[in-house]
């Protein structure tokens, strides 16, 4: 029998990693889908295409049913329809700088969100067929009470997002401890991929330095260049989601690399950056042209900051055997600036041509 996995947040980043992951081990992958006026499958279309699926007499890889975190009945009524051995609860409003203007929301969503998902397992009487992974998130540390931050280190979350995926980790706790289910936290620290949103800083970095290499944007404009943040591969942090649900005993664990982030992304397309004055006056200067191409605008400072943010995986990897360098950080500047840079080329094409 294949095992029958359900995802929320099938559509981002993560989920579309994890669910290609879960269909190459065997497994039966349900997603959830939020309701809205537009699709916003563009990650996952090589896994869920109706017609093309139907017309082609193929098997669909991915199931698809719309819920939503912030409505109970669809989640009930969602996990009673696909009765899941385990489930990945991906979904968030994950943007932290966001969180500050949709507080609410993000509790919502982020918070009461997981509580509803626990629940809907409990009322179902299914506490001891499904094993529940959340996803958590460096940002509890927020305000770091140690260097590097591990599954001991206290929280101190300096965003509604930080709290609101707080609550997320200590109910899951809860619920473990209390109903005697397998529901853990992956404690993911930075992750990003070719396949991370736009606004998320370092897409918007790559794409920005594949439009400057090509002569359509002469700046990026970044916010706070003095946080140290940890960086790792996306496809490689789902592959370490599966193995703690797959864990003899449910326990959380640290999702890192326990690397910082380098100025690496201009160096890939051929421009050394300088680095000048400090603050919101800090800027990075073209080597060979002297051209300014990095600034600060202010208007991306967040409320409250997070300077340090580094993780120790040392548990996942002694534990799960987990490899969190598998996908090096250059490795990774260069699968995303490659991606980017002929993402740019395509959609500057694409303009010239509707002008013709």
């Amino acid at each position: 029998m294949k095992k029958i996995a359900l995802i929320s947040g099938i559509t981002g980043q993560d989920g579309s990693f994890l669910a290609e992951l879960l269909i190459e081990k065997g497994y039966e992958v349900h997603g959830i889908l939020r309701r809205s006026s537009s699709f916003n499958t563009g990650r996952i279309e090589h896994l869920y295409l109706d017609e093309w699926v139907r017309d082609m007499k193929k098997e669909r890889l991915v199931n698809l049913h719309y819920g939503d975190m912030t409505d109970s009945s669809s989640l009930i009524r969602i996990i009673q329809q696909v009765q899941p051995d385990e489930i990945y609860n991906l979904a968030a409003q994950s943007h932290v700088k966001v969180s500050f203007d949709v507080p609410e929301y993000t509790a919502e969503a982020d918070a009461v969100g997981t509580l509803r998902m626990l629940e809907a397992v409990r009322i179902l009487g299914m506490e001891k067929k499904t094993k529940i992974y959340q996803a958590s998130t460096s940002e509890l540390f927020g305000w770091v009470q140690e260097v590097p931050q591990k599954e001991t280190t206290p929280f101190y979350p300096r965003s509604p997002y930080g709290v609101a995926k707080q609550y997320g980790f200590w109910i899951t706790k809860n619920y473990r401890e209390s109903y005697d289910m397998f529901a853990v936290n992956g404690i993911l620290f930075n992750h990003e991929s070719e396949r991370r949103g736009e606004t998320f800083v370092t897409r918007k970095i790559t794409l920005a330095v594949a439009r400057i290499v090509q002569g359509l944007q002469d700046k990026l404009y970044l916010g706070n260049l003095d946080s140290l943040r940890d960086w790792g591969y996306a496809k490689d942090y789902v592959e370490c989601m599966w193995l703690i649900l797959q864990h003899d005993i449910p326990e959380d664990f640290v999702i890192a690399t326990g690397e910082y982030l380098t100025t690496l992304a201009f160096k890939e397309v051929g421009i050394k950056l300088i680095w000048e004055g400090k603050g919101v006056n800090e800027k990075g200067i073209d080597r060979a042209t002297g051209k300014v191409v990095v600034e600060v605008d202010s208007k991306y400072f967040r409320p409250a900051e997070v300077e340090q943010l580094l993780g120790d995986p040392t548990k996942a990897k002694t534990l799960l055997g987990w490899n969190p360098r598998k996908t090096s950080f250059e490795e990774l500047i260069k699968i995303m600036v490659s991606h980017d840079v002929k993402f740019v080329k395509k959609l500057h094409m694409k303009e010239l041509m509707s002008r013709e």
